[in-house]
């Protein structure tokens, strides 16, 4: 009798090689995907062995590396998405990709179901479910930590550990160091083990993949110069690059440099506050770089609404909307908006800092005969006067009529 084909979102980390062996042990034949968004410190060709050699039926790679960045990120990108003001998204926009490339995979071999490992109080959960549901109303999803006996068998990281060494499978968390991460070319995200602790400091905890320390970093700062086309990214020091190409090569510029580390504290989907510490050295110098952009080709209205909706586009990457009629909507608005976000800016960086250290632009709104402090020029001052009058009319009746706050 022919076993139940599943497809596992597989990493090779501490979960999902449990769920390997838990799901044989279930009676699926498990298929291994392993979907690469850019892992920047990950041997594949170890991964892949190691699902086989725990028993997968059988581990694919889906390369998604260049969709990820060029059809995923960039958009997020250029509305300058980042959640709660600070959090640049990384994990939270490659679950929608990894959706997507686990059921396609899953209709390639006729898998009854679509497993992940995310946990049943994370964000993730969210994501996954909310993205394949989207893509395949009739997706059946089995998410094993949100399953009691699941959890009674696996209560905690050390049980999980010891299953692991039973099975003879590798893992890299420890027992004295079980921090969690997850990895992408947009960033790695760290969270769990002593990191719970908030008066821990994230930063002499983690054993960073992408960033030097800013202390040592190098002595003098670096100039590199970001070109854009529509608010897209295009180029480094004016030289063309895929969305991959140019992501990968800005992370092991900037991250020389220390840039793109955060600690943060934040609020999750299901309700409670978590702490994460995150480095995307690439995606800091991009939102940086293209938000000097369009202070110079942005005409200030557009950028305000902008502003005012990108709260929200945060807040639906962030939980798991990506792929809603509202999102599309949003998408077409962004892509007509940033037509003219075009040129060059040229940032510096320095010790974990990033700074503007020029502009160029042929879309640029910025006149100079305008925008002198100088006498002279096309900027009659004189015609202050009557706007002033007109915009201060309903202040002045207001006045007549309030009672004096002074």
């Amino acid at each position: 009798m022919s076993k139940d084909k599943v497809v596992l979102a597989y990493s090779g980390g501490l979960d999902t090689s449990v769920l390997v062996g838990w799901l044989q042990d279930k009676g699926y034949e498990v298929h291994c995907l392993y979907v690469d968004v850019g892992q920047p410190c990950e041997d594949r060709a170890a991964i892949m062995q190691k699902a086989l050699d725990i028993g997968a039926a059988s581990s694919e790679i889906a390369d998604v590396r260049e969709e990820l960045c060029r059809d995923f990120a960039f958009p997020v990108l250029q509305w300058q998405a980042k959640y709660e003001g600070i959090y640049l998204l990384g994990t939270s926009i490659a679950r929608p990709i990894i959706s997507k490339a686990c059921l396609e995979r899953a209709r390639e071999i006729g898998a009854v179901a679509f497993v992940h490992g995310a946990t049943g109080k994370g964000n993730d959960q969210c994501r996954f479910q909310l993205a394949a549901e989207a893509l395949d109303p009739s997706v059946k999803i089995i998410a094993p930590w949100r399953m009691k006996e699941f959890r009674e068998k696996f209560p905690g990281r050390s049980e999980m550990l010891a299953y692991c060494a039973e099975k003879n499978i590798p893992v890299k968390a420890t027992a004295s160091k079980p921090y969690s991460s997850d990895e992408n070319c947009l960033h790695i995200s760290y969270e769990a083990g002593s990191l719970e602790d908030p008066q821990v400091d994230g930063v002499n905890v983690i054993d960073f993949g992408m960033t030097v320390s800013p202390q040592e970093a190098p002595d003098t700062e670096e100039k590199v110069k970001i070109g854009f086309e529509g608010g897209i990214p295009i180029s480094i020091n004016g030289e063309k690059k895929s969305a991959f190409e140019l992501v990968s090569d800005l992370n092991k510029i900037a991250g020389k440099h220390g840039v793109g580390r955060i600690d943060i504290i934040e609020n999750r989907y299901v309700g409670m506050k978590s702490r994460g510490v995150y480095e995307a050295p690439a995606m800091t110098v991009l939102y940086a770089a293209h938000l000097a952009m369009e202070q110079m080709t942005l005409d200030r209205d557009l950028t305000h609404l902008r502003d005012r909706l990108s709260p929200e586009v945060a807040e639906m990457v962030y939980y798991g909307f990506w792929y809603t009629a509202k999102m599309d909507a949003l998408m077409a608005f962004i892509k007509k908006a940033q037509e003219p976000v075009t040129g060059e800016v040229t940032v510096a960086l320095y010790k974990g800092n990033c700074r503007t250290a020029g502009w160029e632009s042929p879309t640029s709104l910025y006149i100079d005969e305008i925008a002198s402090m100088e006498g002279g020029g096309s900027y009659n001052q004189d015609d202050a006067e009557g706007f002033l009058r007109i915009m201060g009319l309903p202040l002045r009746v207001q006045g007549s009529v309030r009672p004096r706050q002074w």
